[in-house]
């Protein structure tokens, strides 16, 4: 097709005009010539018409709101009679564009424009682009025909080859706007005006295509509603004739509430809360959700045990050697639980069980380093007693919910942890260990500890209430066990609930035990080898818990012990040792390194930290347990240093306040001291705790940092096999401080053979074992003159030499 071309000669025709309405070149339409205008457009073109010179031409012009459009339609009276509903009517062609010019005169009531024919024209070959163009748009308008199951327009629209007709072909489309028809009215390049035409085209087919899949959609959401009322319905109907088949009353089967909570030995106050939702249950509606969420609430009350008990085992002797037998060690906590259980059993002789609503349950909490076997003894502890034993993790728990339960109205809601414990315990008196209490967490969902306030109170938790049951639930007969490694974290009311036993960790003799009794048969079996074929001396076993550990629990001991059992099994696999095998002390180096600690009093004199003037030992308590702190001070030079003190190595406030205390005191009472402490003045005092990563705080280095920097100014070393703690004060008095059992324990790990303590920590000294105590120097003071005694050697060189 070489070109599209009409006669571009003026043209005065009579105006027809269009209301709401648009005619296409190409397009065929009927008219009602009952509208005054379209009778007087016709008739004016019927008189202007010569005899013989073709059919009576109009010029179609849409008009909107009043106004006309500025590009018409040439069209032709194709014949005039009746419309199918008898009305006059006209049926009209259209022809071609005429761009419209000024208004002119002529025959009859019509208005006369003079117009010019808009030509079109398009190249010949057509480009590659319209060619794909014209594909396109007879693919989408196939595609919108067979939707409509229009099929024989489709052979229609696939015989026109015209760009311009094509697209003047979609105004028959009834989805397009009058604007979008004027758009393509008005749009002259015939392949811009199909470009235009597909692009509309393709818009109502994508906003068809969702149309259909909302309508697919929600036509299969109304019938999965119907069939499932249908199968409801016809389930109802099967289980009434089962129940009439055997004989049943209405009302019968698992799923009546009703007859479950009346045949379930619920309390008085549980059961009538029950039979109130069970009536509620019977007034809504199957679908309604209320129904489902009392569903949910009836079985978990249902599933309760509200009136199981396990019957407490009172062989105390019995229960005695079961917590022997499982843990070495931690004679507080075995006297502890044995002294409830002697007093349990004296109670239950005499028939007080119950007083005033009210049994006797236990709140301990025990507090200590890792590894010392706190978790582990919540089940040794539900093992001699013989109850239940359950585990409530709350490390982490920041949500006030997971303690006392949501609320019912809530999606998802839960009981708290408490109850589950219950319900997963199957009784009313199992052991309920919570760990990790002082990993408790508070943020805007509320304070989990303060929930725990009335969970461990044994004068409140008999009548202990969860948000989502909503009911009382007694919790005077449950064991409660909370383990934590800080006490400082657990806020003060919870703490004064509880009776605190603390774990300070284990003596070597005591790991020595644990690891023969415990840790080597459980790693023998893991690492798949049997009791006699890896022999650990006790000598080797030793060697590990002093060298290779150093540690308050024992964890770090198991790993070691797993480490060489699977060391030993890799060997015995490759060929390169025969089983059964006996470790020796010399055999651990070859199989697991060099140790790890090494005492310092086992190292060259040289090489130790305390081989220099100005380093002393201390003892400090750490979440992991007790552990040696070594102090150095310094004197920068008077002519390069500012004077002043310097601390270094992450100290806290209190840790800072010490050392200006110690510094202060040495000041005004260097003379007595015999120190030559007048350049203090001068020069600049530097103090440093090593492990500088590690935050550090508390008064009870307050005596190390004065011995080391009577150190530093006398010249005089101190003691390797000297370790000290206490707190001081500006008139050298020593003051008492926390953890000695800790800190003792820590010093025997690091080979310390002499220890200063504060005189008032001397009671401190019952707890801590025997067999420590003998190998301990102990020397309780109550002055830092007796502290530089005992910790400083004596001097080598005259005092006005060595400052």
């Amino acid at each position: 097709m070489a070109s599209e071309s009409m006669a571009s000669a003026p043209l005065t025709l009579p105006v027809l005009p269009l209301d709401d309405e648009v005619v296409l070149p190409g397009m065929v339409v009927p008219l009602d010539l009952s509208d005054n205008d379209v009778r007087a457009a016709v008739e004016a073109a019927q008189a202007a018409a010569r005899p013989g010179g073709g059919k009576p031409r109009v010029l179609l012009v849409p008009r909107v709101d009043g106004t006309y459009a500025g590009t018409g339609v040439l069209g032709t009276v194709e014949q005039v009679g009746r419309l199918s509903d008898g009305d006059p009517g006209a049926l009209v062609r259209g022809r071609g564009r005429v761009r419209i010019g000024a208004g002119t005169t002529g025959p009859g009531a019509a208005l006369w424009v003079e117009g010019t024919a808009v030509e079109e024209t398009l190249p010949d070959p057509l480009p590659g682009s319209v060619t794909e163009l014209v594909k396109e748009y007879k693919a989408l308008a196939t595609t919108w025909l067979k939707k409509r199951g229009a099929w024989q327009v489709v052979d229609r629209v696939q015989q026109i080859d015209g760009v311009g007709a094509l697209a003047d072909n979609s105004g028959y489309s009834p989805f397009l706007t009058v604007a979008q028809r004027i758009e393509l009215l008005e749009t002259a390049d015939p392949v811009a005006r199909l470009r235009l035409a597909t692009a509309q085209l393709r818009e109502h087919l994508a906003e068809q295509d969702v149309a259909e899949t909302i309508a697919k959609d929600v036509q299969e959401g109304v019938d999965k509603q119907q069939r499932e009322f249908l199968l409801r319905r016809q389930l109802e109907a099967v289980r009434k004739e089962l129940r009439e088949l055997n004989g049943e009353t209405e009302g019968d089967g698992s799923d009546d509430y009703r007859a479950r909570v009346e045949a379930a030995d619920l309390p008085r106050k549980v059961r009538e809360a029950a039979l109130k939702e069970v009536e509620k249950l019977e007034r809504s509606s199957d679908q309604s959700p209320e129904g489902s969420w009392i569903r949910t609430w009836l079985d978990t009350v249902l599933e309760l045990p509200w009136n199981e008990r396990t019957e407490d085992r009172y062989d105390i002797r019995g229960a005695r050697a079961v917590l022997d037998a499982e843990h070495a060690g931690l004679d507080d906590v075995k006297e502890r639980i044995t002294e409830y259980l002697a007093v349990r059993k004296r109670r239950a002789d005499r028939g007080l069980g119950v007083v005033g609503g009210r049994r006797g349950g236990a709140v301990l909490a025990l507090v200590g380093p890792p590894g010392v076997g706190k978790t582990s003894l919540g089940e040794s502890v539900a093992h001699a007693m013989g109850r239940e034993f359950v585990r409530v993790a709350l490390g982490g728990v920041r949500d006030e919910a997971e303690i006392r339960g949501h609320r019912r109205t809530y999606v998802g809601a839960l009981p708290g942890r408490i109850v589950r414990a219950i319900k997963e315990a199957g009784s009313m008196n199992p052991v309920v260990l919570l760990d990790e209490i002082d990993k408790v967490g508070s943020d805007f969902r509320g304070d989990p500890a303060a929930a725990l306030l009335e969970v461990l109170d044994p004068a409140q938790n008999h009548t202990f209430r969860d948000h989502y049951l909503e009911v009382e639930l007694d919790l005077s007969d449950v064991v409660f066990l909370a383990t934590a490694n800080v006490l400082e974290s657990i806020p003060e009311a919870l703490l004064d609930r509880m009776e605190l036993v603390r774990l300070d960790g284990y003596t070597e003799d005591e790991k020595v035990v644990i690891a023969r009794d415990h840790l080597l048969p459980r790693q023998l079996e893991r690492a798949g080898l049997e009791p006699g074929e890896v022999v650990l001396e006790e000598a080797s076993l030793r060697k590990l818990a002093g060298e290779y550990t150093r540690e308050a629990g024992v964890r770090t001991l198991e790993r070691s012990i797993s480490r060489l059992l699977r060391k030993v099994a890799a060997q015995h696999e490759l060929g390169d040792r025969e089983l059964p095998f006996t470790v020796r002390p010399e055999d651990l180096r070859e199989l697991i390194g060099r140790p790890h600690h090494v005492p310092e009093s086992a190292q060259d004199p040289a090489e130790r930290r305390t081989s220099v003037p100005g380093v002393a030992t201390g003892l400090a308590v750490t979440g992991a347990g007790g552990d040696v702190l070594f102090v150095e001070a310094s004197l920068a030079d008077p002519e390069t240093g500012a004077a002043g003190l310097t601390l270094t190595g992450q100290l806290g406030d209190v840790m800072k306040e010490s050392a200006q205390i110690a510094l202060s005191f040495l000041r005004s009472h260097g003379a007595e001291l015999e120190l030559p402490v007048t350049g203090l003045k001068d020069r600049g005092v530097h103090i440093h705790f090593p492990a500088g990563a590690v935050p550090k705080d508390g008064p009870s280095a307050g005596v190390t940092m004065t011995t080391a920097l009577a150190s530093l100014l006398s010249g005089r070393l101190v003691r390797t096999d000297v370790a000290m703690t206490g707190e001081v004060s500006l008139t050298g008095r020593v003051l008492p401080i926390g953890g000695v059992k800790q800190k003792l324990l820590a010093a025997h790990r690091a080979g310390i053979t002499t220890v200063v303590i504060p005189k008032r920590n001397e009671a401190d000294l019952d707890d801590v074992p025997a067999e420590i105590l003998e190998k301990l120097e102990v020397h309780p003071v109550t002055d830092v003159r007796q502290v530089l005694e005992i910790a400083l050697t004596p001097a080598e060189v005259p005092v006005g030499v060595a400052a």
